[in-house]
């Protein structure tokens, strides 16, 4: 990064407008500040600029900082042989991520809790270290009993389980890849990732609860692998019983999870040769261990490979020196594992020797507070919620989230979408009482986590990332590379991270056009970034996703946060449509709040609040009012399907779209509008 663009310019600096800043405990006591010390390095600047300078070097540092427990120590951090966009890490090293997540752990602290869950229907299942290290022992036994070993993949369908972890990490210690799949995915969606990477077991289960209704996940997956004669085994982990449908059985294919763990368990008791993976065998960290997709604007979904010495470590670097995670601390970040926060949050946190929690269901069921009543009840310290919850929830007033004790809470994460101010404060005072941080956070699942993010020695304000995540050479550039500051450009990576991908699964071509085609040796990200005057950054939405009006380029996240900014409305997107004389105009699609009557008097004054916020030329030329708008599973605005549906044109992969049906409402709009 050029030296006159300083990643934190704000360090050191007072801030009139932060929301939050660090008291000198926290500038003295918290993992950065330590790692920091151990450099040193005078402060935050120089450390960022010596990563940008030299990445091998900070990684080198950062695995030292975090004590991860080397299979064999590595002789070379960083290899640029094959360029940057095939750089590899830790070579001659040996280092196996369930290893690294469950030993340590197991052998000083073995009474210790590790993990905690807890269903939609109240059921709560507990394990300590030592606990959690036996149940993957098993399940990798008997895994390897199936036939799964090195380099096979294997889909893991579950919603967010202790299952789910085990199954993870057990693949983990037999050098298997697994591939996760959203939990609410249609048969179609999961049939074609495990097609693509040609996977021959399924893990899934019988079923599970949402909003206290059965998903019957078992008949998905049966319609998934009926045209899949790859698939030659079912492993069904029983989370309902009697509660859910009686699956249909194929005696040829199909296991229960919980009789294949229990026939190795006797087989033991009995002094019957099981098999067994304590040996540890040493993994060479370059070992692909997960391929997770990404839905790409057209064509099949992206299959990014990681490596047991990449995206576990990113995550755990990113949890430790941006969020102050470590022994002691208990970590819930509400996603599923089809998200890559879901294996990031099991990597992360128990690589970093934390606790971590898991939630089955859905964040208002049984009702508005059960989030913050599994804040009280497992004395979470780290809680991490996207926008898109936070703003479901805020409409229910205030006494959901007074009627729980919070003291255990002292930092927020947030992650997913960009930040409307009213909702980024309500998440500030109200669930974290003013006195937690809210570490905002934003990278991609090609990376493995954080490009920019907030940090525990840096002032925060409303809505935005302090800079770049710590060790990343992140900057903001226009079309020629040229960095960029006070306006729009690209978010680009400048040196290769160990967190990247290594490619896509059978598709080294499409990697390569995706992210470093553009600009030589640069990884672009595809998204829209700022970095204002006082060092502040600010993710302004998907490239794609830019409005440009009459030469004007305009983030739609601006957009949003201005008709958000009227009382009527709880969330919004904003998409460009074909204009004959500006090339492109703003339509704004709103959900309104509950009894709010829409008419045209109501969205001329949406309008009139964005062109106040913006300026007259960038007043939406429509306002429409949908009754929600379509996203991931993981809480992303898909603004693409919004654009395409409108116009009627082909919107693109829906595989990951949580609810299709919204597809239709905004088709029907768009042809009653004429378009």
């Amino acid at each position: 990064m050029p030296a006159s663009a300083p990643p934190w310019p704000i360090f050191g600096r007072d801030v009139p407008d932060a929301a939050w800043r660090p008291d000198p405990r926290l500038l003295q006591d918290t993992r950065l500040a330590r790692f920091l010390r151990s450099t040193g390095l005078s402060d935050l600047t120089a450390l960022q600029a010596r990563a940008a300078a030299d990445p091998g070097w900070f990684w080198g540092a950062a695995a030292d900082d975090l004590a991860l427990p080397w299979q064999r120590r590595p002789r070379q951090v960083l290899d640029l042989g094959g360029g940057p966009a095939w750089s590899r890490w830790w070579s001659g090293g040996a280092f196996n991520h369930a290893a690294a997540a469950l030993d340590p752990r197991a052998a000083t602290d073995p009474d210790g809790e590790a993990l905690a869950w807890e269903g939609e229907d109240g059921e709560v299942r507990q394990f300590t270290a030592a606990g959690l290290r036996d149940e993957v022992e098993d399940a990798a036994v008997m895994l390897a009993r199936s036939g799964i070993g090195r380099g096979d993949r294997v889909g893991v369908l579950l919603p967010m389980l202790p299952e789910t972890v085990v199954a993870v990490l057990a693949l983990g210690l037999l050098r298997a890849i697994f591939s996760p799949i959203f939990s609410g995915y249609g048969p179609a969606a999961i049939a074609s990732r495990l097609a693509d990477c040609d996977a021959s077991v399924l893990i899934t289960a019988d079923g599970f609860l949402r909003r206290g209704s059965v998903v019957n996940l078992k008949a998905a997956a049966d319609e998934a692998v009926a045209a899949l004669p790859g698939v030659r085994r079912v492993l069904v982990v029983r989370r309902l019983g009697h509660r859910a449908p009686a699956p249909p059985w194929d005696p040829a294919r199909d296991r229960w999870w919980d009789e294949e763990i229990e026939a190795v368990r006797r087989d033991r008791d009995g002094d019957h040769a099981v098999g067994t993976v304590a040996s540890r065998e040493p993994t060479d960290p370059e070992t692909p261990y997960m391929v997770i997709y990404t839905s790409g604007t057209t064509g099949r979904p992206k299959g990014a490979v990681h490596v047991h010495g990449g995206f576990p470590i990113k995550a755990a670097q990113d949890l430790a020196h941006c969020f102050d995670l470590g022994p002691g601390d208990t970590l819930f970040w509400f996603t599923d594992l089809g998200w890559m926060m879901g294996p990031w949050a099991i990597s992360g946190a128990l690589i970093l020797g934390a606790r971590l929690v898991l939630y089955e269901g859905t964040p208002d069921h049984p009702g508005p507070d059960r989030l913050w009543a599994i804040v009280a009840r497992h004395r979470v310290t780290h809680l991490g919620l996207s926008p898109t919850v936070i703003r479901a929830l805020s409409p229910h007033g205030l006494e959901p989230v007074r009627a729980h004790d919070r003291s255990s809470l002292r930092v927020l994460g947030s992650t997913g979408e960009p930040w409307n101010p009213e909702p980024w404060w309500w998440y500030f005072r109200e669930v974290g009482e003013g006195r937690c941080p809210v570490v905002n956070y934003s990278g991609g699942t090609e990376v493995s986590g954080g490009i920019v993010a907030g940090n525990l020695m840096t002032p925060v304000r409303p809505t935005s990332f302090s800079g770049p995540n710590v060790g990343v050479a992140a900057d903001v550039v226009d079309a020629t590379g040229t960095p960029v500051r006070g306006s729009v450009g690209e978010l680009v990576i400048r040196q290769p991270l160990p967190g990247m991908t290594r490619g896509f699964w059978n598709d080294p071509d499409r990697y390569l056009e995706a992210y470093w085609s553009r600009l030589p040796g640069i990884w672009v990200h595809g998204d829209w970034a700022l970095i204002d005057a006082d060092g502040y950054w600010y993710i302004q939405g998907r490239s794609d996703d830019t409005l440009k009006v009459a030469g004007k380029r305009v983030g739609p996240a601006e957009v949003e946060s201005a008709a958000v900014g009227h009382p009527a409305v709880v969330e919004a997107a904003a998409v460009g449509l074909p204009h004959p004389v500006k090339g492109e105009s703003i339509a704004v699609f709103c959900v309104l709040r509950p009894g709010v009557a829409n008419d045209a008097g109501l969205r001329a004054e949406i309008g009139a609040a964005v062109a106040r916020e913006l300026g007259k030329a960038l007043k939406p030329d429509l306002v429409a009012v949908i009754p929600a708008l379509p996203k991931t599973r993981s809480g992303k605005v898909m603004r693409r399907v919004i654009r395409a549906a409108f116009l009627g044109l082909d919107p693109g992969d829906l595989s990951a779209l949580d609810d299709p049906a919204l597809v239709t409402v905004i088709r029907a709009a768009g042809a009653s509008a004429g378009r």
